[in-house]
């Protein structure tokens, strides 16, 4: 896979449980310069912690690349911003289109069905992040 088809950041191992790393990763100045800053969760604030799968042992204090796919990013910040996006769009056209109910009312049905999608995400959590998985390797 080439590079620029992967999203990286440095980090330093805190923990280690079975082949999953523990891993804070802290923002450089290069998030700024990144395309894909938009939709990376490591370029909000100054310091994350994640879960990574070790490609190789590791041990805690070890300075490593926390890589995703960046396929998997942008599949994120669709599931993530524009599909509930589109619900409530939907809902709010097909409620106005279809009743004749209070703006007030169509408002609050459009972000109860938002309320229920990421509702609904939730109950994938355990499929999403075997999907949507980091991966550490020493540097």
């Amino acid at each position: 896979m080439r590079m620029s088809e992967q999203i990286h950041h440095k980090g330093v191992v805190m923990t280690i449980e079975g082949t999953t790393a523990r891993v804070s990763i802290t923002q450089a100045s290069a998030c700024q310069a990144c395309k894909a800053k938009s939709m990376c969760m490591a370029s909000e604030s100054k310091e994350k912690v994640i879960d990574a799968v070790a490609l190789e042992p590791l041990q805690p204090g070890d300075l490593v690349e926390v890589s995703v796919r960046e396929r998997l990013a942008w599949r994120a910040v669709l599931l993530g911003y524009g599909a509930p996006f589109l619900v409530m769009m939907i809902v709010i056209a097909g409620l106005n289109y279809m009743t004749e109910w209070d703006e007030a009312i169509i408002g609050t049905a459009s972000l109860v069905s938002i309320a229920v999608y990421y509702l609904i995400l939730s109950m994938f959590n355990k499929k999403l992040q075997k999907e949507f998985s980091f991966t550490a390797r020493k540097i």
